[in-house]
């Protein structure tokens, strides 16, 4: 039975997407691909236009009063979904444990019950691909080494575990490397970049070393974030290996790839 058909086994479901801050910034392809996949898997994606940010660079940079509209906002755009995906682990961990503190501190307890009824629905990309869909074969075609960096939120908040490499393993043509340390922070850590520049880029220059001392043509992460920390590092040090979003990769496919071979497409 070919992929296609496959997939069409599945329930069909209305998934919304919120992008994060930085990838509607800087990694607009991510969300793409994000999209491709989950349609690719047979469901419905929307975009809810008026989605902004969830608070997390305010929050956590200690201006919660700031950050409180921000919560209301997103509870507000995303009230009537039934299923939100969001690529980025930070993200996610920013709603899952920071999202009932506000509420709890306001004392709104309407507040607090829309909260906890949110909660559920909310998915990191991989979460949502492995636990809610069933799903780590996602018809997806990528023949290069590809390392993988568990960013600090999806290991220590959402304790996604290895989902990602999973997925990653099933991809065809793909070929999984471990890296060494792979636990270790990238040394991102939103504002603690550039408050502590010094250590931060210590940090970076370790992990680029171990992705390059395994010979990764790719290194792969559910965090652009971590990814844009990992991948100026890389640049500098003037290695060959480059970092893509896990969804980027579920995105591919053998068309792609033959696209690529001919010089029609770029990347």
């Amino acid at each position: 039975m070919s992929f296609p058909a496959r997939v069409a086994l599945h329930w069909r479901l209305r998934i919304s997407l919120f992008i994060t801050c930085y990838n509607d910034t800087l990694f607009p392809k991510t969300g793409q691909a994000v999209v491709t996949v989950l349609e690719r898997l047979g469901h419905t994606v929307d975009f809810r236009e008026a989605q902004t940010c969830c608070g997390q660079m305010h929050y956590n940079s200690g201006y919660h009063a700031q950050a409180f509209p921000l919560m209301e906002k997103f509870l507000a755009d995303f009230r009537e979904s039934s299923v939100i995906c969001v690529p980025s682990s930070s993200c996610v961990s920013m709603i899952r444990d920071h999202y009932p503190v506000m509420a709890e501190k306001s004392g709104n307890q309407e507040l607090i019950r829309e909260v906890n009824t949110l909660l559920p629905r909310v998915f990191e990309f991989s979460e949502l691909l492995v636990d809610k869909l069933g799903v780590e074969d996602t018809g997806s075609y990528f023949p290069h080494r590809v390392a993988y960096h568990p960013s600090c939120h999806s290991l220590r908040s959402l304790h996604v575990g290895d989902k990602p490499v999973r997925l990653l393993k099933s991809v065809r043509g793909l070929t999984y490397v471990p890296i060494e340390d792979e636990d270790q922070c990238c040394g991102f850590g939103g504002t603690f970049s550039v408050k502590n520049a010094g250590v931060s880029s210590a940090m970076a220059q370790e992990k680029a070393r171990c992705v390059v001392r395994a010979d990764a043509d790719y290194c792969a992460a559910i965090d652009n974030s971590c990814l844009m920390q990992i991948g100026g590092t890389l640049s500098r040090m003037n290695t060959r290996t480059c970092t893509v979003h896990l969804a980027e990769i579920l995105a591919a496919t053998e068309s792609d790839a033959g696209a690529r071979a001919n010089g029609s497409v770029h990347g």
